[in-house]
């Protein structure tokens, strides 16, 4: 097995919220096709491969030059289809970055590769929610952490509860920086990751449909970092909007 930490990208192609979603086409472009370009412009010092569950996604990455390798589909979670991808690749370590993440950046990257070093089973990253409708998204996931940075929990639901303010959520309660929105990015070291797949999928995870609940129901710690820097993940065809808007106005040359 290599040393080497490398970025490896779940692919599977059904999606209840959003059939089909990493190839919906964003200005002529495939989204997964995006969420490929900027990793490879953002951190190229890290090796880039894709565990995908189908032939058309499979296709459109190998035609543009990237490294794909082919998984079953019946996987519950990314995490599992990574395990399988690396079983093949052989890193030492694995960066988690979800296909429909087209905003992500080095820095935030780079920071899963140093979190890996602090001894937790895993390494994720989350940021401070700044609007109370994002809060109350179950689409989007929140996380709560310890005084160590290790993850509490994670919950489609708006936590914590402001029990003072008789659970009342506003602006100003948003901005004392409180909450915060987990991003779908990790981090692991090749032997936690092989002994993911022996984990049973637990209650928690099975409720909320979070697989780094397996995680910690069975009692092994995720570091938590914050990063300020915007990241938007698509998970229903309203979201795709807000992403055209700003990659119009970062990349115009992209219309």
């Amino acid at each position: 097995m290599s040393d080497a930490t490398v970025i490896i990208v779940p692919a599977r192609l059904a999606s209840q919220r959003f059939p089909e979603k990493l190839l919906h086409p964003i200005f002529g472009k495939p989204l997964i096709l995006w969420t490929a370009e900027r990793i490879r412009k953002e951190a190229p010092q890290f090796p880039l491969y894709f565990a995908v569950d189908d032939e058309r996604l499979k296709e459109v990455l190998h035609d543009a030059g990237y490294q794909v390798v082919m998984t079953r589909k019946g996987h519950p979670s990314g995490t599992d289809r990574i395990a399988e991808a690396n079983a093949e690749i052989q890193a030492g370590a694995v960066i988690n970055v979800q296909g429909d993440e087209p905003l992500v950046t080095g820095a935030q990257i780079r920071d899963l590769a140093r979190l890996l070093g602090s001894g937790a089973a895993m390494a994720t990253l989350a940021t401070p929610f700044k609007t109370v409708e994002d809060f109350r998204n179950p689409n989007q996931v929140k996380v709560v952490t310890g005084v160590t940075g290790r993850a509490l929990y994670f919950s489609r639901s708006p936590i914590p509860f402001y029990r003072d303010g008789g659970g009342a959520v506003d602006p100003e309660w948003i901005a004392q920086g409180h909450c915060y929105r987990h991003l779908g990015m990790y981090a692991y070291e090749a032997e936690f990751l092989r002994s993911f797949n022996s984990l049973a999928p637990g209650a928690l995870e099975q409720i909320e449909k979070l697989e780094q609940l397996r995680v910690l129901e069975h009692n092994h710690e995720i570091a938590v970092g914050l990063t300020d820097e915007p990241t938007i993940g698509i998970d229903a065809p309203e979201d795709i909007p807000p992403l055209e808007k700003i990659l119009s106005a970062r990349i115009p040359s992209s219309t």
